[in-house]
């Protein structure tokens, strides 16, 4: 289950691609910000590997994967 969560202290800009870029500087304003006084909440991100599994298991991967075939992201 831990590989699936990770903690503010343990991320930085350079996870974007496993907890997206929110999550990432969230990160960083947590490990860089404390150390200046300035209080930011403690938490921890689902990983993008997390997210794919649950729409696996949830077997709904296929059907977002069908839904977007015929989406034009231009209308």
């Amino acid at each position: 289950m831990s590989e699936y969560v990770r903690w503010f202290e343990e991320i930085s800009h350079v996870d974007i691609a496993d907890v997206g870029g929110k999550n990432a500087s969230l990160g960083e304003m947590y490990r860089e910000l404390s150390k200046e006084g300035i209080e930011v909440p403690y938490g921890f991100v689902l990983t993008s590997d997390a997210y794919r599994r649950f729409l696996r298991v949830a077997q709904i991967d296929g059907r977002i994967e069908q839904l977007l075939t015929n989406f034009d992201s231009k209308n």
